[in-house]
């Protein structure tokens, strides 16, 4: 990738130029289409949510663009899916820069066996960081509300820690090796209700200076967290699978209070899913 970063952290600078952007995706595992025919923009400095019910592909969608999707058997992309107007598939794109720029914090928090200093240290050195890493340690972990809770057990296993401090591990470590983009795969479906609205709250804080897509499957969290959200819906198909597609996309408030889809009113209002 040759772009040069677009990250600001000034909400003065934020493009009116979607960041990510799909353009007639479908994603097929083998010969089964998971995802099909979507289109979508996703813009800096906003928090994105998708939501829907299970099987609709929001996951397999979210995992295409940092290419995570490469590392499963038979996955393909299908259309077009950029960022900063580059092919993030092409095939001079390397998938480890993807990572770095746009990274992923998964459903379950999963730090590394490690301390917490080298749960944030080890990603920066993979990537060749040259700097202070005590101050890129305490930066991250202060960016991701943690620091003043561990700051005296820096040596202590990541693993010691409770599942939502975990999560806020996780997040610092991503931030770490300064992405533009955080993907959250069901960063609260582990978590205490507690620890869920301190990861909301960290994501209102942390979309000032990055871009944020999240899955969430609790619609009461893409009210409160999101600017935009994607609702999607799956239908079967002949061969007895299902197949995910984008019903709605619009401004959270309008989703939510002024659907223009039935399928959507009848989700965000309970009736189904």
């Amino acid at each position: 990738m040759t772009a040069s970063p677009s990250q600001t952290g000034s909400p003065n600078l934020k493009a009116t130029q979607p960041l990510l952007r799909a353009e007639d995706v479908s994603i097929l595992y083998g010969s089964t289409v998971a995802v099909s025919n979507v289109f979508l923009d996703i813009f800096q400095y906003q928090i994105t949510a998708f939501i829907g019910p299970s099987g609709c592909g929001k996951s397999t969608l979210l995992r295409c663009f940092n290419r995570t999707n490469d590392l499963i058997p038979g996955a393909q992309v299908k259309g077009n899916i950029t960022f900063q107007g580059i092919d993030l598939y092409a095939k001079q794109v390397d998938p480890v820069e993807v990572r770095r720029r746009i990274g992923m914090v998964f459903q379950k928090p999963n730090p590394f066996p490690k301390s917490i200093y080298n749960n944030i240290a080890f990603g920066a050195r993979i990537n060749g960081y040259k700097g202070d890493m005590d101050e890129l340690v305490e930066t991250s972990l202060t960016r991701a509300a943690l620091w003043d809770e561990v700051k005296d057990k820096l040596n202590e296993s990541g693993l010691s820690l409770s599942g939502g401090q975990q999560q806020r591990l996780c997040i610092a470590r991503a931030i770490a090796v300064q992405p533009e983009v955080i993907l959250m795969d069901e960063p609260c479906s582990a978590l205490d209700p507690i620890s869920t609205l301190r990861v909301e709250e960290l994501m209102q804080e942390l979309k000032e200076q990055y871009t944020i897509v999240i899955v969430t499957h609790n619609m009461q969290q893409a009210s409160r967290v999101s600017d935009k959200t994607a609702f999607f819906n799956a239908e079967a198909t002949d061969q007895g699978s299902k197949r995910g597609y984008l019903v709605e996309y619009d401004d959270t408030v309008n989703i939510f209070t002024n659907p223009k889809e039935d399928y959507t009113r009848d989700y965000v209002s309970g009736r189904f899913g």
